[in-house]
């Protein structure tokens, strides 16, 4: 029996497998962790920026505000009205029978769902405040307000878009109310929107 020799080449002959296998392991983890880092990128430029959560909720002094009266506030890039009406304000907008309504949903965040009763778009039993987005629904203008329009709410001089005292659309091209954001009283002169 005749006895060859073993070069050095088939000596490691059984490793090349089995570094290949490293090397393909290798390179499919490296990859897989740069997918998902660049897949964790996108993701997360889609989170809102710091300065936007910040302003996610804020709390508005009240204090100031007299009967008959509205503050205007800057709330997620958008103005809010909050109002102080007077009896005859809290009144007609009380005498509105719902069938008058071209929108009869209360476009209420704190109570989804609801008509748009007087009584289901303010934030006291007594109807006295108000607080709603000063957005037109329509285009998306600011509506003036203290007791501007045919039904001495708002108005929208834009397109003629005419809310009640209660911020819904009465006449005009407006298609739904003033949205109610989410609201509520912290105490007696602040209230926290968001």
């Amino acid at each position: 029996m005749e006895i060859k020799p073993v070069s050095h080449a088939d000596e490691h002959a059984g490793d090349h497998g089995t570094r290949r296998d490293f090397l393909y392991y290798a390179t499919a983890g490296a990859g897989t962790i740069a997918a998902g880092a660049a897949a964790w990128t996108l993701v997360n430029q889609m989170n809102p920026s710091s300065d936007v959560q910040a302003l996610a909720s804020i709390q508005v002094d009240i204090s100031g505000v007299e009967t008959g009266t509205q503050l205007t506030v800057k709330w997620l890039g958008k103005p809010v009205f909050i109002r102080r009406r007077t009896e005859q304000e809290i009144q007609q907008g009380r005498e509105v029978q719902l069938n008058q309504l071209i929108d009869q949903g209360a476009e209420n965040a704190n109570k989804p769902g609801e008509p748009a009763t007087d009584e289901n778009r303010t934030m006291d039993e007594a109807g006295e405040w108000l607080v709603m987005i000063g957005v037109c629904t329509h285009l998306g203008c600011v509506p003036i307000g203290d007791g501007a329009g045919d039904f001495g709410g708002w108005f929208c001089p834009c397109h003629g878009s005419h809310y009640d005292t209660a911020g819904r659309i009465r006449r005009g091209p407006a298609p739904k109310n003033l949205p109610v954001p989410v609201a509520e009283f912290i105490n007696e002169t602040t209230i926290k929107l968001g």
